[in-house]
């Protein structure tokens, strides 16, 4: 990727979202939604807002990094949107980064258990999770359970089978955390749980030097379940 390529960074999968700038070489600047579920109102704004402030025009994006999901319905379908729009009037390049990882890469660097695990409410009495081992000493996580949906006693049964300590993270255990309690469990601070753009932009660097670029045409967010749809009859 070109150093001198304009990246944007959307993160709306959770309940408080984000936007970033950066080059291919450094961030240039972030900025976080003022409260909970304000994706449509705040983002475009705060796209404009960082453009002004890093002296950027809007044509000078080339590359979008979007959390793609698991997430907020109506979080995921706002990045994709944006980035498609993105996409047809500057053919800007579009990178979906998995949102399990980018919450996921909030512990590599801090903490030292054996596994980690987000944790995202799918409601339904079930949640998105899945599960990542440390490789080495270093922060590097290699992901070693695929997306997935289970109750909290089957995420508790496979945390038991790893055989190490685990840490979960992710907006799932705000009102839920009380589920989660077990041998060789923790749970990390609140200020891990929530992703950000700067970690899209950071993940999602390393799939474009891979070249793994998504076609807007058939772009769509990655639920993992269909959102339930409630038809009113009159």
């Amino acid at each position: 990727m070109d150093s001198r390529a304009l990246i944007l960074a959307i993160e709306t999968s959770g309940r408080i979202g984000s936007v970033a700038l950066a080059t291919s070489e450094a961030l240039l600047d972030e900025t976080t939604f003022s409260a909970p579920m304000r994706h449509s109102a705040e983002l475009f704004p705060s796209i404009e807002r960082l453009l002004q402030e890093t002296a950027r025009p809007r044509q000078a994006i080339s590359h979008c990094f979007i959390s793609i999901g698991p997430g907020s319905f109506t979080g995921l379908r706002i990045a994709v949107s944006a980035a498609k729009a993105m996409s047809l009037a500057n053919d800007t390049h579009i990178v979906a980064v998995n949102t399990l990882d980018v919450i996921a890469a909030n512990a590599s660097r801090s903490v030292r258990t054996d596994y980690v695990a987000p944790i995202l409410d799918a409601k339904r009495g079930q949640f998105f999770t899945a599960g990542y081992q440390r490789t080495d000493a270093s922060a590097h996580l290699r992901k070693v359970s695929a997306d997935c949906l289970q109750t909290p006693q089957e995420i508790l049964s496979r945390c038991a089978s790893l055989g190490g300590s685990v840490a979960l993270l992710g907006e799932g255990l705000l009102h839920h955390r009380a589920r989660f309690s077990g041998d060789q469990i923790s749970i990390l601070d609140p200020s891990f749980w929530m992703p950000n753009a700067a970690t899209v932009y950071a993940l999602g660097k390393e799939k474009a030097a891979r070249g793994e670029f998504s076609d807007p045409l058939t772009l769509t967010p990655y639920y993992l379940r269909a959102p339930q749809v409630t038809i009113k009859r009159a």
